[in-house]
């Protein structure tokens, strides 16, 4: 398949699949408790067939044009990845996350992986409108919308149960205009640096 470099530092973006479920479910034992900390994505995955389902269930998306996922590789191990949760060509709208092992974390991965997959789906797919939803608790997540150049949008006050607790939830979105705009400057000003 392909692989998508993120740098000179050996991250890749790549599909993650159904034969990945060996490396996805080691990956989420890994990092299982900072990974659900805030979000319920791969509390299921306690064995390799459930690891499998849960990839198999993005396979179905996927084929059915409604979502699917990416995996983030750092030096040739999986460490975290981000997600289509909601894709929906018809309307332009798509819903994007992600999650990541500690030991990933503070390197630009998120940033960078989501930038390829918003430049997909606006120039590919023809989408208009990308957004993220956050737990407001979950700083990191915040912080990458926000890096991004998303636009908080509104909190959806107590709208999320989650281990016994109601979670606000931030939506974050980006609009494929605002978008481009922010392309083309971060384009002027890495071509300044040089």
């Amino acid at each position: 398949m392909y692989a998508i470099p993120l740098g000179d530092d050996g991250a890749e973006l790549r599909p993650l699949e159904t034969w990945h479920a060996e490396e996805f479910l080691a990956h989420l034992e890994r990092g299982r408790e900072f990974i659900t900390e805030h979000i319920p994505f791969g509390a299921k995955a306690t064995d390799v067939e459930s690891a499998r389902e849960i990839l198999q269930s993005y396979a179905d998306r996927h084929a059915a044009d409604s979502g699917f996922l990416h995996g983030l590789w750092l030096d040739g191990e999986l460490v975290g990845g981000l997600l289509y949760r909601v894709f929906d060509a018809a309307t332009g709208v798509c819903e994007i996350g992600c999650w990541l092992e500690p030991a990933a974390t503070g390197r630009g991965l998120v940033t960078r992986g989501a930038r390829v997959l918003i430049d997909w789906a606006f120039d590919e797919r023809g989408m208009h409108r990308v957004e993220w939803h956050a737990s407001s608790a979950n700083t990191p997540s915040v912080n990458a919308a926000r890096r991004l150049g998303m636009m908080r949008e509104g909190v959806l006050r107590e709208s999320f149960p989650y281990r016994g607790a109601r979670q606000d939830m931030e939506v974050w979105a980006v609009l494929a205009p605002e978008w481009r705009a922010a392309r083309e400057a971060r384009a002027r000003a890495a071509h300044k640096d040089h």
